[in-house]
């Protein structure tokens, strides 16, 4: 392409400070070095992640910083030693990484690449450098991923190619949000025909853990959310029934024993809050119900609990971005979603320009999107 080689000057949302919303800006996107791809941002998803660092509660943050992490797009141009996209390769960049060579990722049991943001810093790339400018001052990056920029770069671990035909504005939710919560319920807590689910937030996340429940066969899926605007589209994609924490005076955990004799086979919390993260253990069946955590808590929280709940036989487990192998998993996941075995577009409540990054914010704010996804 004309541009490969050269810096590229470009519209992007800049957090300048914690506290402050995005602000659109024009900034430089420098070319691509060993081993790292350029890539023009297509669509890009507003995930609950982002807005954390927009408060400034997403642990080990630097300011500036573009972020956006749920994108798709296609390669702009490739740096040397490039070997696994070309120009012109629709690809999704990937938030966790895969480098393929650590000792996360030759397990096959575990998707925690190590040289991700959860053992060491992803502000700048591999070589402690930025390649974004603005104003005249280096921008960092975000999970190697910033795609609220129109160009972005990013390393070999952290792309994957994708179908051809994909069409990038629905699956773009891949690169986060669906693929965190379907995987939640396939791979994670690996529900059961017939078995009874909680699922406990639901927003985009929280709706793909019911997608993936439903597809797994159980036989009765409980909503749980206090905004009760959500429980249509909720029972739409597989929800058996809803219910609101305000509607009860005792504790919704309580409730859900009731309401399944000993609690639920599965329960997933989706919000990232600790109280939610308790009541959903508590809720899991006594003696071998599984409680999952899909939602990330502010940065420093600790989780404090009655070890009795443990101790009776259920299970309390974690599950990041899906217990999938990105660099593994999305190209199937993918092809899946083109032969129809899934799909995740009920949950785009809105497509909106780029421009309208800010009222993309307020609607996630307001409660009133489940996924809005940016168009550039």
């Amino acid at each position: 392409m004309a541009t490969a080689g050269k810096v590229i000057k470009c519209k992007a949302a800049v957090i300048w400070e914690a506290g402050k919303l995005p602000s659109l800006e024009e900034v430089e996107v420098a070319p691509p070095r060993t081993r790292e791809i350029r890539v023009k941002i297509v669509a890009t998803g507003i995930c609950r992640t982002d807005d954390h660092v927009v408060k400034g509660i997403f642990p080990n943050i630097e300011y500036p910083v573009i972020v956006g992490h749920e994108g798709a797009g296609i390669v702009e141009s490739i740096g040397p030693e490039v070997t696994c996209v070309k120009p012109g390769d629709k690809v999704i960049p990937l938030c966790i990484p895969q480098c393929g060579e650590c000792a996360s990722c030759l397990n096959p049991k575990s998707n925690c690449c190590l040289i991700g943001h959860l053992c060491q810093s992803q502000n700048l790339m591999p070589d402690k450098t930025s390649r974004f400018t603005c104003r005249g001052k280096q921008v960092y990056h975000f999970l190697w991923t910033s795609t609220f920029s129109e160009y972005t770069v990013m390393p070999e671990a952290s792309i994957v190619k994708i179908d051809d035909d994909a069409p990038l504005e629905k699956v773009c939710l891949f690169g986060c949000g669906f693929s965190t919560g379907y995987g939640a319920a396939i791979n994670s807590a690996k529900v059961e025909p017939g078995s009874t689910c909680a699922v406990f937030g639901l927003g985009g996340v929280g709706l793909s853990v019911i997608i993936g429940c439903k597809a797994a066969g159980a036989s009765r899926i409980i909503g749980v959310d206090i905004n009760k605007e959500k429980f249509a589209k909720a029972k739409e994609l597989g929800a058996t029934e809803c219910i609101s924490p305000n509607d009860f005076s005792k504790p919704i955990h309580k409730v859900l024993v009731e309401m399944t004799g000993l609690g639920v086979d599965y329960s997933f919390e989706v919000i990232g809050r600790i109280d939610t993260e308790v009541a959903a253990l508590a809720s899991s069946c006594l003696g071998s119900g599984t409680c999952v955590l899909v939602g990330a808590p502010p940065a420093g929280s600790q989780l404090a609990f009655d070890p009795t709940l443990l101790l009776t036989g259920r299970k309390l487990i974690g599950s990041l971005i899906g217990g999938w192998k990105l660099k593994d998993a999305l190209p199937k996941l993918v092809s899946d979603y083109m032969n129809k075995k899934c799909n995740p577009d009920a949950l785009i409540s809105h497509m909106l320009p780029f421009e309208k990054i800010a009222e993309g914010f307020e609607l996630l704010h307001a409660g009133k999107s489940i996924r809005s996804v940016l168009l550039f």
